[in-house]
């Protein structure tokens, strides 16, 4: 046994370097970090337009949301002041327009900042008549976590660390062929299963790596956009760091479930495309198979394991709503048991196989 262990490790010592830095395997990057760019642009975006709301301003107050939702076309300047009261902030200056007719007229243009809940509005007053109405809102931390839910099913979970195992797991076999490399692992002195179990540990450590390093990143990339004390209340009074170790530990058993997988269907098939498009298929019909093949797809246990259930929107289309709905819905222990044994399953079925394995350059 202590043989064995001594072979695996020295089968990941050399596998680790190719696969952390193979040319072919740079697209993997790329691809987990697009949701973080997409994170860090929207926090960008939001903390640049966020509202800033005075806690006690010198001028003006703090609106209602009915307040601002009764402003209307035409007001006068005088019927706003009335009514909302002065503004937090104004300015006057002369500028040239052109009117209905194609006319340029000299007019005075004013403009009014109100300030509400997580809203902010700019009145632009012509000739102290209401005539264009500028409103700024940005997500609340609710709406944020429902967005940040459905990236990390919807693209992170079902198509880069999909699409990121198989470039990472189908390379470890198939790569060694098309490269005319393998026969020198199958040449020496080690158990087939041995290197089998080797190369596995290897990309599971590198697309763990990758992937939860991604899923760390747009945690924080999404939760930057919000100040210290709305942070700080998400992770410590909300159960925010029983999410982040969820999505984490969501991830890391993606890689394990998709990372058998394709190391099984680099063994069984020569056309990646092919075996991804199987796959895909098979875990994208996961909400209409039967009970009983519903458990050999990993979709079907990480939609249960995953912290944030997205609503759903009566207006949502039938596709994605089937996607989106978890009609079957299994407790976390059994979800992590069930994953972890798939997975086992698998790689037994491909220790098999490696056992049989023979390699002929000439037809690969």
């Amino acid at each position: 046994m202590n043989v064995w262990w001594t072979q695996i490790l020295a089968v990941m010592r050399l596998e680790i370097k190719k696969t952390f830095f193979a040319r072919r395997g740079l697209w993997i990057y790329l691809l987990a970090l697009a949701p973080v760019a997409l994170f860090t642009t929207q926090s960008i975006v939001e903390r640049s337009f966020r509202v800033v709301e005075p806690e006690t301003p010198s001028t003006g107050h703090l609106l209602t949301s009915q307040q601002m939702d009764n402003i209307h076309d035409k007001m006068t300047h005088d019927e706003i002041i009335s009514q909302f009261g002065p503004p937090a902030k104004s300015s006057k200056q002369t500028v040239k327009k052109y009117d209905e007719d194609g006319k340029e007229a000299t007019v005075e243009e004013e403009t009014l900042h109100y300030y509400g809940t997580g809203r902010a509005l700019t009145l632009i007053l012509d000739d102290g008549v209401l005539n264009g109405v500028i409103s700024n809102s940005r997500l609340s931390f609710g709406q944020n976590s429902y967005i940040f839910a459905g990236v990390f099913q919807f693209f992170f979970i079902r198509l880069a660390v999909f699409f990121g195992c198989l470039g990472i797991f189908m390379n470890l076999f198939r790569g060694e062929m098309l490269d005319k490399s393998l026969h020198y692992y199958l040449l020496s002195p080690i158990r087939r299963e041995v290197l089998l179990a080797g190369k596995y540990l290897a990309g599971l450590l590198a697309a763990t790596v990758i992937f939860t390093t991604s899923t760390a990143l747009q945690i924080v990339a999404n939760i930057s956009a919000f100040d210290s004390n709305t942070v700080s209340r998400y992770l410590y009074q909300e159960h925010g760091l029983s999410h982040v170790a969820a999505y984490l530990g969501v991830t890391i058993l993606a890689c394990i479930g998709y990372g058998s997988v394709f190391l099984a269907a680099g063994l069984l098939f020569r056309n990646p495309i092919i075996a991804a498009a199987i796959v895909l298929i098979w875990e994208a019909a996961n909400p209409l198979l039967p009970a009983l093949l519903k458990k050999f797809s990993v979709i079907y246990y990480l939609k249960s394991l995953c912290p944030v259930q997205i609503p759903l929107d009566p207006g949502m289309p039938a596709l994605l709503t089937m996607l989106v709905s978890n009609g079957d819905p299994i407790s976390k222990y059994v979800a992590v048991f069930g994953l972890l044994a798939l997975s086992v399953l698998v790689l037994w079925a491909s220790s098999l196989k490696v056992r049989r394995l023979e390699i002929n350059y000439t037809t690969e």
